[in-house]
């Protein structure tokens, strides 16, 4: 068995360097505890980022994958498949929304907005061809391809990579003042994450989301909710913008989907959108409907039902930020968050979050930095008290030195 020092050393040498990951080489994966090469065992607060929400290798999910690999994995669109239909009704029926159009990863799923977004511009508003414009929010994350990086704000995301793609506006996170300023004959649509994940667990002020659909509506343009991270029951909701009764119209979902084990995602919309935006070859993906993602993805649907995960994401997270709450001292700025999505911002003058990070990981507990000063925290759905009590204990030994 080769070392954590040798695994670590070999990966550096044969992969780009675009990654920062903590020195842990995790080899085995059970609920929310993962196992490293050399038999230490750690409790995952991270969940590959919400991707993880059923935990790892949850059996159902694991069972699901096992099953269809047996019986067929790959058709492409070309031809109809046994699973894909029965997935599309299944979370269409689950979100109210009239179709769910498949994909793979969290940013094909905002590719796909964005372009259902102009088209409908062009199809339904009349707004003049290649003239859509799109508002975004500055220290947005919506993912890296080179459209979606054109707008980040970012400057290591976006560092080197133009010229980059026209046609958005950017404004300032939670403000619907500049959200309505910006709006022209020519928008098309509003992409917002209803808390930003990436950014720093940035929650917007109450009423944002709702202030944001009042405004959309009025004027014509589009919401669209990437509630790739803070989506399935992350946030104590079926969907983040469920906590202000907003209903999106487009909804952008990924990670979770794939149950912690498939690239599973997509955007769910009403015909009116869909209708509008897509005729056969005009979008697409090989893999995107495949009968192995699709199957995964109904198999981790149920579990959320099943085990009410959502309503575990709100009791147990209400809990959580209570505690973390109890340590607040001149090292926490502060702590935010909602459901079990919580980011924990050090204050200057101290360490930067990733000291922190290395220091919770030497005590077997993983979570990881993001924009330098903020520790997320955003274990699997099905972790149990105890061991988040388990957890708690070492962040707040860690957080209080």
């Amino acid at each position: 068995m080769a070392s954590a020092k040798e695994y670590i050393e070999c990966t550096d040498r044969y992969t780009p360097h675009n990654y920062h990951p903590l020195p842990v080489v995790i080899s085995h994966g059970d609920g929310a505890w993962v196992i490293d090469v050399e038999g230490r065992r750690y409790i995952d607060m991270l969940s590959a980022y919400s991707a993880l929400n059923h935990g790892h290798r949850h059996p159902k999910i694991i069972k699901a994958i096992v099953d269809q690999a047996s019986r067929l994995t790959l058709t492409s669109r070309a031809f109809y498949n046994d699973q894909m239909g029965a997935l599309c009704k299944k979370i269409c029926t689950l979100t109210g929304y009239d179709k769910f159009l498949p994909m793979n990863t969290g940013a094909e799923a905002v590719e796909s907005a964005i372009k259902a977004a102009r088209r409908w511009g062009y199809m339904r508003k009349g707004v003049a061809a290649d003239s859509a414009r799109i508002i975004v929010c500055e220290g947005n994350f919506h993912g890296r391809t080179t459209t979606i990086v054109s707008f980040s704000t970012d400057p290591i995301c976006r560092g080197g990579f133009g010229p980059f793609t026209p046609g958005f506006d950017i404004v300032p996170y939670g403000d619907l003042k500049a959200l309505e300023s910006a709006i022209t004959p020519n928008t098309v649509a509003f992409l917002v994450e209803p808390i930003q994940g990436e950014g720093g667990v940035k929650v917007p002020p109450d009423g944002y989301l709702k202030g944001a659909r009042e405004i959309t509506s009025r004027h014509g343009i589009l919401l669209i909710a990437d509630e790739i991270q803070t989506g399935l029951g992350r946030t104590g909701k079926f969907f983040c913008s469920d906590h202000e009764g907003v209903r999106p119209d487009i909804v952008c979902v990924g990670k979770a989907l794939g149950g912690g084990v498939y690239p599973v995602s997509g955007i769910l919309a009403d015909d009116y959108i869909m209708e509008a935006a897509f005729e056969p070859g005009n979008h697409g993906s090989t893999f995107g409907g495949n009968p192995l993602a699709m199957a995964v993805a109904a198999a981790a649907l149920d579990v959320l039902v099943e085990e009410r995960l959502v309503e575990r994401a709100a009791e147990l997270g209400t809990y959580f930020i209570s505690r973390l709450k109890e340590m607040m001292h001149k090292r926490i700025k502060e702590v935010r968050g909602k459901g079990l999505l919580i980011g924990v911002e050090i204050a200057e003058g101290f360490e930067k979050a990733r000291f922190y990070c290395e220091r919770l990981m030497e005590k077997g507990v993983l979570a990881k930095d993001t924009h330098e000063r903020v520790i997320r925290f955003a274990p699997p759905l099905i972790i149990s008290k105890e061991d988040l009590d388990w957890a708690i204990d070492r962040i707040m030994g860690v957080l209080n030195v």
